[in-house]
Order: C-alpha cells, then sequence, then structure tokens
C-alpha cells in the first residue's frame, strides 16, 4: 500500500510538473504573441506619426494659399502683373500682358496670361520670380521661356505664362 501511494505521489508530481510546464509553454506563446502585436502596433505609430506630418505640412500650405485668396483685392490678371513688376520698377520693361481666357470654378475665377519681359538682368528675374512666388495672392508661372536678348548677350528676354486665381 506505501508503495502504491509513493507512485501515486509520483505520479502527481509528475502530472503536477507536466500541468506546470504546459501552462508554461502557453505563457510564453501568448508573450511572444503579445510582443508582435506590440511590434506591429509601434510601426503603425510611426506610419502614423509620419502621415500626420505629411498634413500638417499640407494643411500649412493650403492656409497660406486660403489666405492669399482673401487677401488681395485684385480684379484681374493684369492689375496683378501690375502688382508684381511695379516695386521692382520694370514696368517699363513688360512689353506686353495678353490675357488668354478666364474660366468660372467653384473656388473663383482662373484667368490666364501670357507675358512678354524684355532686356532683364538674371538678377532682376530672379526678383521676379521671387516675388511671383510670394505675392499676396494666387499667382503661378504655368510655364517660362528664358532666352538671351538680341542687342546684349547679358540681358534676358522673358515669356511667361502666369496663372491667376481670384476668389468669388
Amino acid at each position: 500500500m506505501i508503495e502504491l501511494l509513493k507512485h501515486k505521489r509520483v505520479l502527481y508530481y509528475l502530472s503536477g510538473l507536466g500541468v506546470f510546464i504546459v501552462v508554461f509553454l502557453l505563457g510564453i506563446n501568448l508573450l511572444l504573441s503579445e510582443i508582435r502585436e506590440l511590434k506591429q502596433l509601434q510601426d503603425q505609430r510611426k506610419e502614423v506619426m509620419i502621415l500626420k506630418e505629411e498634413y500638417l505640412f499640407l494643411r500649412q500650405r493650403i492656409n497660406l494659399v486660403e489666405t492669399k485668396k482673401t487677401l488681395s483685392n485684385i480684379q484681374g490678371i493684369v492689375q496683378a502683373v501690375d502688382e508684381v513688376f511695379s516695386p521692382l520698377g520694370l514696368r517699363d520693361k513688360v512689353k506686353t500682358v495678353r490675357s488668354t481666357g478666364k474660366k468660372e470654378t467653384r473656388d473663383g475665377v482662373e484667368e490666364e496670361a501670357d507675358v512678354s519681359v524684355e532686356k532683364v538682368s538674371m538678377n532682376e528675374m530672379a526678383n521676379i520670380f521671387y516675388r511671383i512666388d510670394h505675392a499676396p495672392m494666387v499667382l503661378t508661372v504655368r510655364k517660362a521661356t528664358i532666352k538671351q536678348s538680341f542687342e546684349n548677350s547679358e540681358l534676358l528676354n522673358l515669356t511667361l505664362v502666369l496663372f491667376f486665381l481670384k476668389a468669388k
């Protein structure tokens, strides 16, 4: 009888040890799956942070354009070109401003024009592009053609296709 009890105790110890090992292995498996899930969530968080930064950058640019649309009281492309070239003292170098058309959109009125500027230096050209980019209105360059002047090879002739958006 005592031997039978010893065998039962050994069996209980072995079965207890077996249950402990099974529970231990299940715990390790659960822990590893939680670690994998944590890694996935950290990767997703990094992607969301990158998207957040891109969103904030684009939102800032959109706000800048929206501010430009409401800031100016410019009525048309001709007045916008005058607004850009007058402070630079280049009004007399602008040979033609030819409107190529207007289009009504839900955002406002889009107007496009061909502008010819003759005999400007490289510095004056850089100032023109800077003024267009930083104008208090939505004015962009769609196309620019730069050629050397025939009279003086240091001077340039510009042909610009400008796009102007006036808010409703």
